[in-house]
Parts: C-alpha cells; sequence; structure tokens
C-alpha cells in the first residue's frame, strides 16, 4: 500500500484516507459504533450530547496524533479491552442514572484517549505515506468523525419524534442494557480469551 500511496497526488491520500477513516466507523468499527450508540441514549437533548461527541473527538483526535507520530505507545492487549470496558460503562451510567450527569463529558474524554490509541493502531497497520503524513492523519481523522456523526444523525432523523414520548426511556434503557451486554462480553473475550 505503501508504494501505491507515494505516487497519488496529495489530493488522492485525502480521499483515500477520508474513506478509510469512514469505513473504520461504518460498517467495521461495532465497537466504536456501540459506544457513540450508548452516548446517543444518554440524553434526549441535543446540546448534552454534542459535548460528549466534542470531549470523545478532542481526545480520540489528541491521541490518534500522538500515538502514529509515536510519541506515546501502548499495547492492543491493554487497549482494547479497555475500549470495551469504556463501552459497558457508559451504557451502564445510562442505565444507573436518569440524566446526563455533569461529569460525563470528562468520563468520555478519558475514554476517549483510549479510542484514539485504537484508531492508531488501525491507521498504522494501514501504513501512512511519510511525504504526507498530516494530509493522510487530518483525512483519516475527518473520516472517523463524519462516520460518527452519520451515526448520530441517523438516529436523530429514526427517533427524534418519539423522544418525548412515554415509551423513549424504555427504548433507551433497553438499547444501552443490550450495549452494556456485549460490551462485558468483549472485556471477558479480549482479557480472558485473547479475542
Amino acid at each position: 500500500m505503501m508504494d501505491a500511496i507515494g505516487e497519488q497526488t496529495v489530493w488522492d491520500v485525502i480521499g483515500l484516507y477520508l474513506r478509510l477513516g469512514f469505513e473504520h466507523i461504518l460498517p467495521k468499527g461495532l465497537d466504536h459504533i456501540l459506544f457513540v450508540l450508548a452516548l446517543f441514549f444518554a440524553s434526549s437533548r441535543l446540546k448534552p450530547l454534542v459535548w460528549q461527541i466534542s470531549a470523545f473527538t478532542l481526545a480520540h483526535t489528541l491521541t490518534l496524533a500522538l500515538a502514529v507520530l509515536g510519541v506515546i505507545t501502548l499495547p492492543a492487549h491493554i487497549v482494547e479491552p479497555v475500549i470495551a470496558l469504556s463501552i459497558a460503562f457508559v451504557a451502564i451510567e445510562n442505565l444507573v442514572f436518569r440524566d446526563m450527569q455533569r461529569w460525563r463529558p470528562l468520563v468520555v474524554f478519558g475514554f476517549g484517549l483510549f479510542h484514539g490509541l485504537g484508531f492508531a493502531g488501525v491507521l498504522v497497520g494501514l501504513g501512512l505515506p511519510q511525504g504526507q503524513l498530516l494530509p493522510s492523519l487530518l483525512s483519516f481523522n475527518l473520516g472517523v468523525e463524519a462516520g460518527q456523526l452519520t451515526i448520530i444523525l441517523a438516529m436523530w432523523f429514526a427517533l427524534h419524534r418519539f423522544r418525548d414520548a412515554n415509551g423513549y426511556p424504555l427504548l433507551a434503557k433497553a438499547a444501552s442494557a443490550l450495549i452494556a451486554l456485549v460490551a462485558l462480553w468483549w472485556v471477558v473475550e479480549r482479557v480472558f480469551l485473547g479475542g
């Protein structure tokens, strides 16, 4: 892949890494999809959701860049279980608290740091063109963001008219419980079963 990238223009590289970042979320990033959905089900209001997504974006952008540049590294056998645990934590928090707590953006920021390391593992595995490191890094991150925003917008369009309905809190709790169960299984799988 590196040889083919070396022959491409900066616009080719930007297009390629935008697509790779988007595809890492949709359709390939089930763990990241579930994390974003857990954030979505935490609040029936858009402003708290924007705060959470902003905290997550800031954090994973930071560690993605630092990891790709070789400033920080953590092995996948630590990062991947923490990512699964972060999904479970956010989903369980949705079950415990009726409304999003004030500390939620800080918690999401902390977990976002680990998600950025997960993104970096994928990006480093794909290979980065040394002469076009910044465009590829930024494009991949923008592609990830586009994938996350697609999930949020799709869910909002699908459910916004029901958010004030009596049954919506039950739907949000049921979805959060399912997300928590899947994520807890991933923790077990990633820690004890080598998955």
